[in-house]
């Protein structure tokens, strides 16, 4: 969340920057939307990707990956800001985080819940996903990238192994409840980026978790740069 903090404080500057110049009051709205938009896509890129290190790689990474930048990245944006909203009331124990043109969600472990040194879904985690499912199937036009997670027990090798499996599991699910496979690309993140300690019990509960990244297709581009 700091991040994205940092990020929007810097937009809103770049933004009042750009409408204040001479130059862009003599254009029209089509144009600053470009302008503040490019400036938009370079700050979340750079801002964000230099803060972001070893996480980076993960799901905040693929979202900042995402920035289309200009009018196209403005329509974008308010698609994917309907989408978190739904997401949000679908299924409140997610944490749905806005960024930039995309989204990054973290199903905790009150959303998908993963037993110790197991990748299979349990039937709460299976419930929690279906909640998702008339939400993903709504807004087809995105890819969906999801992360598995472990906690710091195992080793290196063994976590890894199991992160992709855990990443696995709730991609064939969904896809098994109707969602297009060409959709999903899963990535194991093994014991990296803990989001709580590995100490104790519930920090490693914690850790035991999925995120995704949603961001637009080539069709919601498309669709996007040419204004629908």
């Amino acid at each position: 969340m700091k991040n994205s903090a940092i990020a929007l404080a810097i937009l809103f500057s770049a933004g009042t920057f750009l409408s204040s110049c001479e130059s862009v009051k003599n254009t029209n709205k089509t144009q600053r939307g470009a302008a503040i938009g490019a400036v938009s896509g370079a700050v979340i890129g750079g801002v964000l990707g230099n803060n972001l290190g070893k996480g980076g790689k993960g799901a905040m990474g693929a979202v900042i990956g995402g920035v289309v930048g200009g009018v196209a990245g403005g329509v974008i944006g308010n698609k994917m800001d309907k989408q978190a909203r739904e997401i949000d009331n679908a299924l409140p124990g997610a944490e749905v985080e806005r960024v930039g043109e995309g989204i990054k969600l973290t199903l905790k472990e009150n959303a998908v819940r993963f037993n110790v040194n197991k990748s299979t879904l349990t039937s709460t985690a299976k419930t929690n996903l279906e909640k998702l499912i008339p939400v993903f199937k709504e807004y087809a036009d995105t890819n969906i990238s999801i992360f598995g997670y472990t906690d710091s027990d195992g080793t290196d090798e063994y976590n890894l192994k199991l992160s992709r499996e855990r990443a696995a599991s709730v991609r064939d699910y969904l896809i098994s409840k109707g969602i297009a496979a060409s959709r999903f690309t899963t990535t194991g993140m093994g014991e990296a980026d803990p989001i709580a300690t590995n100490e104790t019990a519930d920090g490693k509960s914690q850790n035991r978790r999925v995120e995704f990244a949603i961001t637009a297709n080539d069709k919601m581009i498309q669709d996007a740069q040419q204004g629908r």
